[in-house]
């Protein structure tokens, strides 16, 4: 049987973001580099940031065997630093034709544990970092030349996010953010869209307790965590010619987890 990785292999036709620019933020591992290299791949420019630079140089160097990259170090959180590597895009390669908003972080800890300086660092850093990428590259490029697509990487918030309340509360903004651009952008023709994964099997959920991921394959339907290739297959799609007419859409990718099962054990 084949794997998720070895199908989406063939999906996209070949060259069909030929020339494309492409940024893509945290693209130094995980669903970031797994769409950085889809991309190159099919002939995009890519441009990854992250705050990790021995991260980014690792991911640069994948990238370079097999096409252009730029690898700057950006914390999305300051406004300054989103400016400074946006700029740097459009000096090396005069254009932005799609934005991946990838970048984030969170921790699990029932609400109660969680200190006022841990619930506003991963706000800063999910949903206010998000708007700084977005409103720079409209300003900077997209809405002066009329275009763009714009896939916001949020998570499967659809029952409330028990056991992570801090990140919950950042990507469902970040969802309503979603929405609110593809209609106040569409006069410009930048299309912006989202993505949720459920439990994907990354260098993040790496970190988390095993039991974590455990319970949450078995409360998903189809008995298996999904992988990163399978999210930036959908990130792609998205990014497409395939996706012209769609826009402030949530493209679950999750198994059926948001429809069926327990999400958190409470007691």
């Amino acid at each position: 049987m084949e794997t998720p990785t070895a199908q989406t292999q063939r999906i996209f036709a070949p060259g069909i973001l030929r020339d494309q620019v492409a940024i893509i933020t945290g693209g130094g591992s995980g669903i970031g580099l797994a769409t950085a290299l889809e991309m190159a791949r099919l002939g995009a420019k890519v441009a990854i940031c992250g705050r990790t630079a021995e991260k980014l140089e690792t991911a640069r160097a994948e990238l370079a065997a097999i096409g252009p990259v730029l690898a700057q170090p950006c914390d999305i959180r300051e406004p300054a630093q989103v400016e400074a590597f946006v700029r740097a895009v459009i000096a090396q390669w005069g254009r932005i034709d799609i934005v991946v908003n990838n970048a984030g972080g969170q921790f699990p800890s029932p609400a109660q544990h969680i200190s006022p300086n841990g619930f506003l660092a991963v706000i800063k850093n999910n949903l206010v970092g998000t708007f700084h990428v977005c409103r720079e590259v409209a300003n900077q490029w997209m809405i002066p030349n009329k275009g763009g697509r714009i896939v916001n990487v949020i998570a499967n918030i659809y029952r409330g996010f028990p056991g992570m309340i801090h990140t919950g509360a950042a990507r469902a903004g970040v969802e309503n953010m979603t929405m609110t651009l593809a209609v106040e952008w569409s006069q410009f023709g930048i299309l912006v869209n989202a993505v949720a994964p459920g439990i994907i099997k990354s260098s993040g959920t790496a970190q988390y307790p095993p039991q974590i991921l455990e319970r949450g394959i078995a409360e998903t339907p189809l008995k298996r965590a999904g992988t990163v290739d399978e999210v930036a297959a959908s990130i792609v799609f998205l990014a497409s010619p395939a996706a012209q007419f769609i826009t402030g859409a949530t493209l679950r990718i999750d198994g059926a987890q948001a429809l069926w099962g327990r999400t958190w054990e409470l007691g």
